[in-house]
């Protein structure tokens, strides 16, 4: 490697296995594989090396070229005082892609194996309307009747999990990386729920002897594209998968862990017996944050983060949103209000180095509004407390979904869902009732008189003036 750049100091022909994580993309390499990483660098955690999993085509095309450079991973750090480069290499190895899932299984049901993480995004976990498990949806119908080779990731853990009973290994931890208050309950009422269906024994077992820790995960990654392969050859390295971070990282951890864990405290995690304050806060701060302004991006055709933010009336609406709307319904976390939070968000989103596109933090809205937005709308309207921005934003969002960008040029499909929402968005503008109606989303907030008269009045306005001038109209009222 040239000069200045970081590689690791461990021999990595000693790591040993401890870590299947599924669903390795940019934000686990850049997150809790360099905590692991950096543990490593101090001589910690060799027994915890991290195996990559994954279930989906797009995880076989990240296998082959990791496995090429023997998993290892350069980390660019994009500070606006400079940029710097590591090479990590806490993962070892890379378990075929393959229907069935059977390599998948095998390796969660080989003892070694304490931990299984997953980055799956939000709309991964399979809730239902109301939250729930959706015990209908058909992969899990699938999963539950070909127990053996299942097409989830949450059927190949209880696959796993019924191997290493049979077994006596004993069963290990399910850990969440992704953005969802509740993480864990919620991977645990997934991975229980879909066990219940097929064998009601082995999910009481799994209930018994699993832990699924809740955690909250901090750090904006980029998506890496043509910029940050560029940016990696500028270094003199050569990795056909480079990440690009920001530089922070939070990772607040409740610490239940049922067959050990690695010391990642050391590392600067914070291990905790309550992670829910700091969950919220950074759910309804950052995630809805991202949500406040990147739909108004998109109309008015502006590539990335950084962009929405160092436009003027965007940067206005996210503060007053965040400050007047948001803020009133978060707690302060040790060292850290609310407000100083959102303080330290608009520094972070502000900061161009990040090439964060407006495109990738407003995909999957359909999974992003209900877990970030809607529950604060409800704590707002429950309290009488002021909604007007929020509304605003969710008619933004109808808006962004017509599939056009106000210069008239086209939006191209944007959500698992886009279809649906394409065709509702358009049927909005003669009826803004009819985007609210959309129960798998708003359930039954789209009933409530005063969100639903807020909504309709900034849908129409963004429809008659424009975004700009809608958002405009809510700074000065």
């Amino acid at each position: 490697m040239p000069d200045g750049i970081s590689v690791p100091s461990y021999d990595r022909a000693t790591l040993t296995p401890g870590i299947v994580h599924i669903g390795l993309g940019n934000f686990h390499r850049a997150h809790q594989a360099w905590y692991l990483h950096r543990l490593m660098q101090d001589g910690k955690a060799h027994d915890w090396a991290i195996i990559g999993a994954g279930v989906r085509p797009a995880d076989a095309r990240m296998r082959e070229t990791l496995l090429a450079q023997d998993g290892l991973t350069t980390l660019i750090e994009l500070d606006p005082a400079g940029k710097s480069a590591e090479i990590t290499g806490s993962m070892i190895g890379f378990v075929p892609v393959e229907d069935g899932n059977g390599a998948l299984i095998a390796q969660m049901a080989d003892p070694a194996i304490r931990i299984v993480s997953l980055t799956v995004t939000e709309g991964g976990y399979y809730r239902n309307a109301d939250g729930g498990f959706d015990a209908e949806h058909p992969d899990i119908r699938h999963d539950a009747a070909n127990p053996e080779a299942p097409r989830t990731a949450f059927g190949a853990i209880v696959a796993a999990l019924k191997a290493r009973r049979a077994s006596g290994a004993g069963s290990f931890t399910c850990q969440s990386c992704d953005n969802l208050q509740g993480n864990g309950d919620i991977l645990r009422e997934t991975v229980i729920g879909l066990a219940r269906l097929d064998d009601p024994d082995l999910a009481g077992w799994i209930e018994s002897h699993a832990t699924f820790p809740n955690a909250m995960v901090d750090c904006i990654v980029p998506a890496t594209g043509a910029a940050e392969l560029t940016l990696v050859r500028e270094f003199g390295i050569d990795d056909k998968a480079p990440v690009t971070h920001e530089n922070f990282r939070q990772w607040v951890i409740e610490d239940r862990f049922c067959a050990g864990r690695p010391p990642w405290e050391d590392a600067g995690a914070t291990l905790t017996d309550d992670v829910h304050d700091y969950e919220a806060m950074k759910l309804r701060c950052l995630n809805a944050g991202h949500q406040v302004i990147s739909n108004a991006g998109e109309l008015l055709s502006l590539a990335t983060i950084a962009d929405c933010m160092a436009h003027p009336t965007i940067r206005a609406l996210f503060r007053r949103v965040e400050m007047d709307e948001i803020v009133p319904h978060v707690s302060p976390v040790p060292g850290m209000t609310p407000e100083a939070y959102v303080d330290l968000i608009e520094t972070r989103f502000a900061n161009p180095q990040i090439r964060d596109t407006v495109r990738r933090v407003a995909f999957d809205g359909s999974s992003r509004h209900p877990g970030f937005l809607l529950p604060v709308i409800r704590d707002a309207l429950a309290a009488a407390n002021p909604i007007d921005g929020l509304a605003l934003v969710e008619a933004l969002w109808a808006r962004m979904c017509e599939g056009t960008r106000e210069d008239g040029s086209v939006i191209e499909p944007n959500d698992p869902h886009w279809t649906t929402l394409n065709a509702v968005a358009i049927a909005a503008q003669d009826d803004p009732a009819a985007w609210l109606g959309q129960r798998a989303i708003y359930g039954d907030l789209g009933a409530d008189t005063r969100f639903a008269e807020a909504f309709a009045r900034w849908h129409r306005a963004i429809r008659a003036n424009g975004a700009e001038a809608a958002i405009r109209a809510y700074l000065e009222s």
